[in-house]
Order: structure tokens, then C-alpha cells, then sequence
């Protein structure tokens, strides 16, 4: 049965973003290009997407502390930790298929 209130829906939304986003920290293997190239998202969209959330509602939210809150953790961290260099076939698979979001 499809939620009928918009609570619910919100709440159940909700809890679907959060365990995606606990699925990305656990796929540190997964590289946002590779994100990219298959869906079209990375970590970094779903930051940038949650501080327009914020700053829709009037909430004050740079975009270090967004992706804070996607990576849990700095993503300077993230990144020394976790990025590899992206080969010319990832490279050029991006570039063609960029999304323009």
C-alpha cells in the first residue's frame, strides 16, 4: 500500500535517503566518477542537492558542511583516503556523458 500522507511519505523518503547514504560511506570502493558514469549522480550531487534543500528552507549550509554530511567526514579526508586516479576510459566515458544538473 502506497502512503497516503504526506508525514508518512516524507518519513519513508527520508529514511530511504538516509540508508543510501550510509550505503556510499560503505562503498568507499565505489568512485563518484564511476557513480557518474553509471547513474548520472556521485556524493557530491547528493550534497549540492541537500544544501539547495537547506537553503530553500532558509537554512544556512556551505558546501564543505553538505559534503560533510554526505562522506561523514570531511571530504578532503574522504578524498585522501578513498580517491583513486580516474583512468582516460573513465575520463572520456564522462565527458561524454556528463549530466548538465
Amino acid at each position: 500500500m502506497i502512503p497516503s500522507d504526506e508525514a508518512n511519505r516524507t518519513e519513508l523518503e527520508a529514511a530511504a535517503f538516509r540508508r543510501l547514504v550510509e550505503h556510499l560511506r560503505e562503498r568507499t570502493d565505489v568512485q563518484n566518477i564511476d557513480l557518474m558514469n553509471l547513474a548520472g549522480f556521485c556524493r557530491n550531487c547528493l550534497s549540492n542537492w541537500y544544501r539547495e534543500a537547506a537553503e530553500a528552507r532558509g537554512i544556512a549550509l556551505n558546501k564543505d558542511e553538505s559534503r560533510e554530511i554526505i562522506y561523514g567526514m570531511p571530504y578532503a579526508e574522504w578524498q585522501a583516503r578513498y580517491q583513486t586516479e580516474a583512468g582516460p576510459e573513465k575520463l572520456a566515458a564522462f565527458e561524454k556523458n556528463r549530466p548538465r544538473h
